[in-house]
């Protein structure tokens, strides 16, 4: 009876530390600890985990046997088979007749794939976590898939388990590691009887797709399960409530996990952790459900292309703008590359990337562990977008606008363009400001900054630009004195 009471003790101990209880009194010990029905309404329930909503910033990799031919997108497949003219051209003025997209497998090498060189890159660009494609649409695994015979990087191509490689030096960096899967493969004929049977027959679902998702969780317990590839068939041909519950109540990460919501025709916006909607997703205003704007630092494809633009890539203003607008409108950024086939990551990528990281150096407790605020985009200048920190964490709903009841420790204005007189005019900050109550400092600055109201708005004096430290984008923060 003894080591009965102490595990029970314990598993409560573990489901607060993981989600954070304790700082909200509105999820109790029960929730927790709950098991959950295989439906919606009851897997809709499932406290948010608090690592989540905290770390703001991820790395997603487009990374397969796309990256060999390089052309167009990560699509190549689709659209070539499909007849695209572009596709077709280039394949009839590269590649011999009858080339088949299988012999591209073994060209996808890898030989100079580091996990450790990326893993230092993706921590010194600030991000918190990293979401691996372990197969996409083309249906080849980056892990030795033991339903994906021949077709899988362990047995061509690399030779390597790309997933459990890159899963162990994330973890080495502190970073947490997650694993993007697709639902359905293109071409697979298993697949594709079940669709001809307008899927009332299951068979894909049954001796592919589920073998592989638990091989992956079980495997290398990945803390995100990015689903895509889903809305052919609906949520039921693909048993997503049973996977879920499984999840939730007996996978080896059921208190850290989360998902997305992309588990059928109907379910974006609608059910999971958080919520995607469709690619590139920015709404430039607060949402009821943590979201994430998943989206690519190459503005046409989420895989790797050579044959890439400079202008067709995000300038370091436009990463900082799509960063700051998500995570002040509650979001997480989760930030595209797409490595080459022999395992680097092009120079571009790493440039923004660092860039990143030099800033969030500076501004990092304006982005980290924030909540969104009472205004999001200043009313009076769009060019203004607000954060604050709070005391506790509501793991209700985290990214509510604070309640009477939170205590802010302080609130952040972060402007992307510098004024050319040097005061910035801000509105929604001026109540707090006309209290008397607040001081303002600009993150990277030593010192504080005047102020002055006038007509309902505040004119803050900046410091001289060529004392400041950012280079693209400033934060200030109010603080009670």
């Amino acid at each position: 009876m003894i080591i009965f009471v102490f595990v029970i003790v314990l598993s409560i101990t573990n489901a607060t530390l993981r989600h954070g209880h304790g700082s909200n009194a509105v999820v109790t010990d029960k929730e927790y600890l709950k098991r959950y029905a295989p439906d919606w309404d009851d897997l809709d329930t499932r406290p948010l985990p608090e690592w989540y909503d905290r770390a703001k910033i991820g790395i997603f990799l487009h990374w397969g046997v796309y990256c060999v031919p390089s052309f167009g997108s990560e699509w190549f497949w689709s659209n070539w088979k499909g007849g695209k003219a572009k596709y077709e051209k280039f394949m009839t003025n590269n590649y011999p007749p009858g080339f088949t997209y299988q012999e591209f497998a073994p060209m996808f090498t890898a030989e100079f794939f580091d996990p450790e060189k990326w893993a230092k890159l993706f921590a010194k660009a600030g991000a918190k976590y990293v979401v691996l494609t372990s197969k996409h649409h083309e249906g080849f695994t980056l892990f030795p898939s033991k339903r994906s015979f021949s077709w899988n990087a362990l047995e061509v191509g690399p030779k390597r388990d790309l997933v459990g490689d890159l899963a162990r030096t994330i973890r080495e960096e502190g970073m947490k590691f997650g694993v993007y899967h697709s639902l359905y493969e293109w071409f697979n004929p298993i697949y594709e009887e079940d669709k001809k049977a307008n899927f009332t027959t299951q068979t894909y679902v049954d001796t592919k797709l589920w073998p592989d998702i638990k091989q992956l969780i079980n495997d290398y317990k990945p803390s995100v399960l990015w689903s895509d590839g889903d809305w052919e068939a609906y949520d039921t041909y693909w048993k997503s409530t049973e996977l879920l519950a499984w999840l939730y109540n007996d996978s080896p990460v059921r208190d850290e996990i989360v998902v997305n919501d992309r588990w059928g025709i109907g379910t974006y916006g609608k059910h999971g952790d958080f919520f995607n909607y469709q690619d590139r997703y920015n709404p430039g205003k607060l949402l009821k459900h943590k979201w994430e704007n998943a989206f690519t630092v190459d503005g046409q494809s989420w895989g790797y292309r050579r044959n890439v633009e400079l202008s067709e890539i995000l300038s370091t203003e436009e990463l900082f703008e799509q960063i700051i607008s998500t995570v002040s409108c509650g979001g997480n950024a989760l930030i595209n590359i797409g490595p080459t086939k022999e395992g680097t990551i092009a120079p571009i990528f790493q440039e923004r990337l660092l860039s990143l990281g030099d800033w969030l150096a500076i501004n990092r407790e304006a982005i980290y562990n924030t909540s969104p605020w009472d205004s999001q985009n200043d009313t009076l200048n769009g060019d203004v977008w607000y954060t604050c920190t709070k005391t506790t964490y509501n793991a209700r709903n985290p990214i509510a606008k604070p309640s009477k009841l939170d205590s802010i420790t302080a609130i952040y204005a972060i402007f992307l363009e510098w004024p050319t007189d040097g005061v910035l005019t801000v509105r929604d900050i001026t109540m707090h400001l006309h209290s008397g109550n607040y001081q303002v400092e600009m993150l990277g600055n030593d010192g504080y900054l005047n102020w002055q109201i006038s007509g309902g708005d505040v004119s803050i004096q900046l410091p001289d630009k060529a004392e400041v430290k950012s280079e693209h984008a400033w934060s200030l923060k109010f603080t009670l004195k």
